[in-house]
């Protein structure tokens, strides 16, 4: 039976990955890729119960997560935070919600901004998923998951060859979960189906469709008093729980025409649609009063609708020029997004038409009270068409057997239409952007490489959620975030990799009021972050896998911006030092064991530096048992010790502790 060949996304077999895709939209390894880059396998994923973009930063080093209102993924990476940094097998996914990894081979995290593959945005880095599809080998797994709170998870991954030129696979979840938080729940249920189609010998045609739905209470954690959390139950609700729905729905399908010609080029044409359906309601805490006794409560609700469509063409083609080796990428995307969002303000009608928020005691920080939603001054209502046209080369070049560079550059004509519906005015703007990559490799022996590179990427005055444009900074210079980074990558064995990694990332032209004269605005130099990250993922020995990292990173504000963030400053939810390390010994064929350990220093829920959440450590374990060749078992505990601590925020008065000690039970079976 003839397997169909999917480069770069293969199931994966160790805690490491020796090559990629993403990162240069080359078949490349990743020894030989200029910028630090943390791959998260299926095996690691299995072997901690991973079921989200949370639980995956928790092994990356230099990227962190936030809470994100309790309704979005919000990964901090080298000091920046963002909610649309997000790709799925290289193609833009970019609206807030909480992403699951049921249907993923592998989870890449790139560090440090890449727009010349990626185009806007990245201002820190990006995370892409890359998800299991149909490639001819037989499949059949089922993953049954009982938990801590009446946690239930089910996941199904069935494939098969059709016949010797087709192949199909379908992954699927469901999941029904409480939480240690008082009425939070979760429900979310998936189906992607693909397949894989060989057309000609070279030419393979793959296609898929997804259907996504998260729902769950959007939970805000807890206030502050004093420069610290309220000291409270960690299963303490601020708010309504049973006011504060969020639910998302994600339909996208793909299409992906692959050609590979005899003398080693390649074409790939890659469509994708999404249609993305997101609302969510939070009745949440603000500041406690100066006594101590009681906490405002607010609330609002935001509709997004968005629809994205993208297409990419590259054209991948090696030759030599003398003594020089290239591999020549030549790209074009397209891209279209149509947004439309709502944002209603939430009043407590029974104790006045324009009661915005209510006081309720830190002892007792729940309120019932009925609430009706409407516009207030500064909610919005806009439309929005945000349009893409960009050109990309690169060329990936051995200059002496021991000496590569890469060097590239993104042409992007990106412009957005923007109706306020509030007050029908129209505005528009249009940016052309140019975004260089370079990279100088030296490979003193094939496993072994130290690496130079700088990178530029911009972030346009819509905003990253294409929303923030107005008519005070529609005409101003798009953000810009520019990285440089030295490093060393050594490949020990297949199945071992270390890296290194020590940086700058500037983030300018941030906006800010003219001193001299506060009715304009001018653009100043906005941030440095430097930073140091090491990591380690795959096998020390046949027995004894092993993932982790460790991360130094200092980030200042350089330029005063309000009364909030000061010059000098130091950015908000960046630890000075992290560490992570999880461990997996194999005792023999039946039986293994794992050990975790997570570190976070102490950081500032925001950048005036108000409130502080102390540093911690957390120990996490896991046993499995491989019952027959068809059948394995494992229970997972997190936080063994139980310890208290907190671990992640928004804001001052927006943060969430940390979990209980937790287990999980799972069971997984092919056949």
């Amino acid at each position: 039976m003839e397997k169909f060949a999917v480069t770069g996304q293969r199931e994966s077999q160790t805690y490491s990955v020796n090559r990629s895709l993403t990162a240069t939209k080359t078949d490349t390894p990743l020894v030989n890729v200029p910028q630090a880059v943390t791959v998260i396998t299926r095996e690691l994923i299995d072997d901690q119960g991973m079921r989200n973009i949370g639980e995956v930063t928790r092994y990356v080093p230099g990227v962190g997560i936030a809470q994100g209102e309790g309704n979005r993924d919000t990964p901090v990476l080298r000091g920046n935070s963002s909610t649309a940094d997000f790709f799925i097998d290289g193609v833009r996914d970019d609206v807030q919600y909480f992403r699951d990894l049921y249907n993923v081979d592998r989870v890449e995290v790139m560090k440090g901004p890449n727009a010349m593959i990626f185009g806007r945005g990245g201002s820190g880095g990006l995370i892409n998923r890359v998800t299991r599809q149909a490639t001819g080998a037989i499949v059949t797994e089922l993953n049954l998951q009982i938990g801590s709170w009446s946690q239930y998870r089910a996941t199904l991954d069935v494939g098969r060859a059709v016949n010797r030129n087709l192949s199909v696979r379908m992954t699927g979840l469901y999941e029904d979960a409480g939480s240690y938080r008082d009425g939070v729940t979760l429900q979310r249920h998936g189906v992607n189906p693909t397949l894989a189609w060989k057309l000609a010998p070279g030419t393979i045609l793959r296609a898929g469709a997804e259907y996504f739905h998260d729902e769950r209470v959007a939970d805000r954690g807890i206030s502050s008093f004093q420069g610290r959390a309220l000291s409270t139950a960690a299963s303490t609700f601020f708010g309504d729980p049973a006011q504060s729905p969020t639910s998302t729905n994600v339909h996208t399908a793909f299409i992906v025409l692959d050609h590979h010609f005899a003398n080693g080029a390649s074409l790939r044409n890659h469509t994708r649609f999404g249609r993305y359906e997101k609302f969510y309601q939070n009745v949440y805490p603000g500041a406690v009063d100066a006594a101590g006794t009681n906490v405002a409560i607010s609330a609002y609700n935001l509709g997004t609708d968005r629809d994205n469509l993208f297409n990419q063409t590259d054209l991948v083609l090696p030759f030599e020029t003398g003594a020089l080796k290239h591999q020549v990428l030549a790209g074009l995307e397209l891209g279209r997004q149509e947004t439309d969002n709502l944002r209603l303000t939430g009043y407590f009608t029974t104790l006045g038409a324009n009661t915005a928020s209510v006081l309720v005691p830190v002892s007792n920080p729940r309120t019932t009270l009925p609430l009706s939603f409407r516009l207030n001054a500064t909610d919005a209502n806009n439309r929005g068409v945000a349009q893409t046209v960009a050109v990309y080369a690169q060329d990936q070049v051995t200059l002496l057997p021991q000496l590569q560079a890469i060097v590239g550059v993104r042409m992007e004509d990106f412009s957005v239409d923007f109706l306020n519906r509030r007050n029908g005015v129209n505005l528009d703007s249009r940016d052309q952007l140019v975004s260089p990559r370079a990279g100088l490799i030296y490979k003193p022996s094939a496993p072994l490489s130290i690496y130079t590179s700088y990178s530029l990427s911009h972030v346009p005055r819509a905003g990253e959620q294409l929303s923030s444009l107005s008519l005070t900074n529609r005409s101003l210079d798009p953000e810009q975030f520019t990285n440089y980074e030295l490093g060393l990558k050594w490949d020990a064995r297949s199945d071992l990799t270390f890296t290194v990694a020590t940086y700058r990332l500037d983030r300018e032209n941030v906006v800010i009021p003219d001193p001299a004269d506060p009715t304009r605005s001018i653009l100043v130099d906005g941030q440095r972050t430097k930073g140091v990250e090491l990591g380690v993922n795959g096998r020390l020995t046949r027995r004894w896998s092993i993932a982790g990292g460790y991360a130094y990173q200092d980030g200042k504000i350089l330029t005063t911006q309000s009364a909030s963030a000061v010059a000098g400053a130091r950015l908000a939810q960046l630890p000075r030092h992290t560490f992570s390390l999880w461990q997996r010994y194999d005792l023999n064929s039946a039986w293994g064991v794992g050990a975790g350990t997570i570190y976070r220093d102490a950081i500032s829920a925001s950048t005036d530096h108000a409130v502080t959440l102390p540093g911690f450590v957390r120990f996490d374990a896991a046993l499995f048992w491989r019952l027959s060749a068809r059948l394995r078992a494992q229970v997972n505990i997190e936080n063994i010790f139980n310890r208290d601590y907190y671990a992640s925020a928004h804001s001052n008065t927006n943060i969430t502790p940390g979990s209980p000690r937790a287990l999980r039970f799972v069971v997984t079976t092919r056949f």
